[in-house]
């Protein structure tokens, strides 16, 4: 029997820092994931998780959590279904906070398909998604190909801090949403 519920798709904030523009693109995305229709949609910022630096004794492959913010977070990513990370590009990578995240965990991670919403300045934050899709293929996540790369993206936030995009952002999101769509009902068949 077909299931009654939607996949989970949780939209990471990979962004920390005061007076960040992270926020008013993840806005958008979810926005433009509702309508989608396909997912459930789960808004992480990992401002508010306030992870500290990696402090667990064991190897997170043994899921011996000693912490309870780890075994809070361990939860939020097991709920998860699919992934967006929205990443700004600092420095030709990605945030420190993003890295931090991700190693916490293993098994949490693993068999979910993960795309990604960059910016930045002329790269549009495409050099932090190559350093990033190194990362979550070690982690088992499969990283679509289609993705949404802001570029100028300073210039695309409005003193009310909205996103200002247009049809080829939103025909990028709606084209990302759709194969992370399809390899959801592949790799989590039990969720859709």
């Amino acid at each position: 029997m077909p299931s009654t519920t939607r996949p989970v798709l949780q939209i990471h904030i990979g962004s920390t820092r005061p007076n960040r523009i992270a926020p008013a693109f993840t806005d958008w995305f979810a926005q433009v994931a509702e309508q989608h229709a396909t997912f459930e949609i789960e808004v992480i910022d990992l401002a508010e998780v306030g992870l500290p630096l990696l402090d667990e004794p064991n190897h997170p492959r043994l899921r011996q959590y000693t912490r309870q913010h780890t075994r809070d977070w361990s939860a939020t990513v097991d709920r998860a279904d699919a992934f967006v990370m929205v990443t700004p590009e600092y420095n030709y990578g990605y945030s420190a906070v993003t890295k931090n995240a991700l190693d916490y965990l293993c098994h949490e991670w693993a068999d979910k398909a993960v795309g990604f919403v960059s910016y930045g300045g002329v790269g549009a934050g495409t050099r932090a998604v190559q350093q990033l899709k190194q990362v979550v293929t070690t982690l088992r996540m499969v990283p679509v190909l289609e993705s949404v790369n802001i570029p100028f993206a300073m210039h695309k936030v409005t003193a009310e801090g909205k996103a200002e995009t247009d049809a080829g952002l939103d025909q990028a999101a709606v084209l990302m949403l759709d194969e992370l769509a399809r390899l959801t009902r592949k790799l989590r068949p039990a969720a859709v």
